[in-house]
């Protein structure tokens, strides 16, 4: 198979779990236009270029050690720069999107504030996972496999907690903080067992699978949390 096929195919691939969200925003009616899904998922696939430009800026003594080199490769090297170039990205796309939505203008935070963060940040993620895995499948199809399977689950799993923390980031900075540094360890988890050769692969589908679960119930469970908001409002 050609590496155009390849390509082809991990994009595809890569793409079921974006139709899967998308019916499942339209269905639950959380107020996503389809211009609004699109761009989301563009932003993240924008953040893969700065997280490229910050791998290649940092470096690690090449004297250091083998466990050392390891922590560093794969905690920030490679999920510290991503995670933190999803939240560079997705700050000025919240900030450009009040802008144009001026009812989301000086909206006080609530957890629909927080809710559409992590929903976006679950968008952005799968655009990152998109391109970084067709970049990465087409140059070393070894790690086709793995990759068509996490990808995308554990960058929508970290992008929705960096979403939540870009719309925490100005009210609640300790908030924003813990879950930068949570999307930062799941996303070193992953990287460390896939990295590992003497633990299953199967090891890294279960992290990236498992922190994707969460991430969605957490956006659930925030949707009902707000309308509980507006009942006990509309009460008052």
């Amino acid at each position: 198979m050609s590496g155009v096929w390849v390509v082809i195919l991990i994009i595809l691939f890569s793409s079921i779990p974006v139709f899967a969200v998308y019916i499942w925003f339209r269905l639950a009616k959380y107020g996503f236009s389809l211009a609004r899904f699109l761009l989301a998922l563009l932003a993240g696939a924008a953040a893969f270029f700065p997280a490229l430009l910050l791998q290649e800026l940092i470096t690690y003594p090449s004297s250091a050690g083998g466990r050392e080199t390891l922590f560093f490769q794969v905690f920030v090297r490679v999920a510290f720069t991503e995670e933190i170039s999803r939240l560079l990205v997705l700050i000025p796309f919240f900030i450009i999107s009040s802008r144009l939505r001026p009812e989301e203008k000086n909206q006080p935070l609530t957890f629909n504030t927080i809710k559409n963060g992590a929903a976006v940040g679950l968008i952005a993620g799968f655009g990152f996972a998109i391109l970084e895995s067709a970049v990465y499948g087409a140059s070393d199809t070894g790690v086709l496999l793995i990759r068509a399977v996490t990808a995308a689950p554990l960058h929508g799993a970290c992008g929705s907690r960096i979403g939540a923390a870009a719309v925490l980031f100005r009210s609640n900075p300790g908030q924003a903080l813990l879950r930068i540094i949570t999307a930062t360890a799941i996303h070193g988890i992953y990287n460390f067992m896939a990295a590992m050769p003497g633990i299953p692969s199967l090891a890294a589908v279960l992290i990236a699978v498992s922190a994707l679960a969460t991430a969605i119930i957490t956006i659930h469970g925030m949707a009902y949390e707000n309308a509980s908001e507006q009942i006990s409002g509309l009460k008052k």
